[in-house]
């Protein structure tokens, strides 16, 4: 049976599921009895049908990888490895590169910030024209003007020109562009893969990053020290021009079509008016907001455990970021071959797993007991991350994605929020006790989010 998107290709073996009966349909957020029927809001399968996953062929190693069994998405996922590829390098050579310009560790956390004012600033709008334009030629623009960036930052280094702030000027732009490119990559999957592997194609999505994440600084660091760091941002320019030529292998899929025309404003304001009146979106964005806010400041925080507590060096570190890398990998695997099942509970117990997998960092200040647990921190933030993205470009219809898609990425803008309180509390407090609070904030979450939501936990 064919997918429901015109783009997609591949052909499904097993039945759907004998229908069983039970209530019609409802929208997200209301029980049968809900008198309010002009919510901006999606339906759901029906209580039978919630307790199944639609395709039971979904499920199992062997469909691990079927979302790549796309042509498109094949493409399309390719060229999301080789732009993350070098967003990887270059957030390596650029810190490297200011710090060797400058020397001061505060400069750093200047240059390295700076991407995350524009993605908090323009967030909204990028999802808004997402959900207007073609979101392919959106994407290859981003991928066009990254390159050029890259380009002009490394013929800057040749020339012997290069300023730190020429690297934050870089740093802001490259935020920018990615506030616009981002949640059109995002929205232009289900587009592709079809409804029934959007949760496939984002854990898919997130393994993808994982492996870059693990291997694009080690490649960075390698070539910066061989060949220097204009090359670095040379190779980072080739990489982005194949990005591109990927890209443009991707049949147009249909431009999306808002249900009424409005200005930019307008459209800003219906989509956040759809979200507060879709009760699933909104306890995803929440969750996923509350959840990055206490779960990301420790990676972020790392060397202060790794100097200060366990009295290691920066390889002792490496080894420890690389652990946690491949628990990533490892959960996003484990996502995308379990299909659609029972993913709502998962998703919970990923939060869980994160503030435990914190709690015993804080109880166990031991180096070799930190690279043990630093595989479930992986497990938890990777298993969270996947599933939520996932749910929530399922559940959003294809008019609003974009929208939504732009208030999730303001997500990585507010991480800043969360590292900032951490940091004093460290100060004042020390790190093992800064992580507990952590950590029992993110079980508290969870539980919450466990005992209150029972739509979020019925959900396959």
């Amino acid at each position: 049976m064919k997918t429901s998107s015109p783009a997609s290709s591949d052909v499904e073996d097993a039945p759907p599921p004998a229908q069983t009966g039970g209530a019609p349909d409802q929208p997200l957020g209301k029980t049968a009895d809900s008198p309010d029927k002009d919510r901006p809001t999606r339906a759901l399968p029906s209580r039978a049908h919630a307790k199944l996953p639609p395709r039971e062929a979904t499920r199992g190693w062997r469909q691990t990888f079927s979302s790549l069994k796309n042509r498109d998405y094949l493409v399309l996922w390719l060229g999301m490895m080789v732009m993350m590829g070098g967003m990887q390098m270059q957030m390596l050579a650029r810190g490297y590169l200011v710090y060797d310009l400058t020397g001061s560790a505060s400069l750093l956390g200047v240059v390295s910030a700076g991407s995350a004012v524009p993605m908090l600033v323009l967030a909204l709008f990028g999802g808004a024209i997402a959900d207007r334009v073609d979101r392919k030629r959106l994407i290859q623009i981003g991928q066009l003007i990254v390159g050029l960036l890259a380009c002009l930052v490394g013929a800057a280094i040749v020339t012997g020109l290069v300023q730190w702030y020429h690297l934050l000027a870089s740093s802001l732009i490259q935020g920018a562009i990615w506030s616009f490119m981002m949640p059109a990559r995002q929205a232009i999957i289900p587009q592709i893969v079809g409804p029934d592997r959007i949760g496939n194609a984002m854990a898919i999505n997130a393994a993808g990053m994982s492996m870059m994440t693990l291997m694009a600084p080690a490649v960075a660091g390698g070539l910066y020290a061989w060949a220097g760091p204009a090359n670095v941002y040379f190779v980072i320019t080739g990489l982005s021009v194949a990005a591109v030529i990927m890209t443009s292998m991707i049949s147009r899929p249909d431009r999306p079509t808002p249900s009424r025309k409005r200005d930019m404003l307008g459209d800003i304001v219906a989509g956040l008016s759809y979200i507060k009146g879709s009760r699933m979106v909104l306890v995803l964005l929440v969750m996923g907001l509350a959840t990055t806010l206490l779960a990301s400041p420790f990676r972020m925080l790392l060397p202060v455990f790794v100097v200060d507590i366990y009295g290691r060096g920066p390889d002792s570190m490496g080894l420890l970021v690389a652990i946690m890398g491949g628990g990533s990998l490892a959960g996003s695997l484990f996502i995308a071959a379990l299909g659609n099942w029972r993913r709502g509970i998962l998703l919970i117990v990923g939060a869980f797993a994160s503030g435990a997998a914190l709690l015993l960092i804080a109880a166990f200040p031991f180096y070799y007991a930190a690279a043990v647990i630093m595989l479930l921190v992986g497990l938890g933030d990777s298993g969270r991350r996947t599933i939520n993205m996932g749910l929530i470009m399922e559940v959003v219809d294809d008019e609003y994605r974009g929208r939504v898609m732009s208030v999730f990425m303001m997500n990585f803008g507010l991480m800043p929020l969360g590292v900032l309180p951490a940091g004093l509390v460290i100060d004042y407090l020390g790190g093992q006790m800064a992580v507990a609070i952590l950590g029992c904030l993110l079980l508290v979450v969870a539980a919450v989010v466990l005992l209150t939501q029972k739509q979020l936990r019925a959900f396959q």
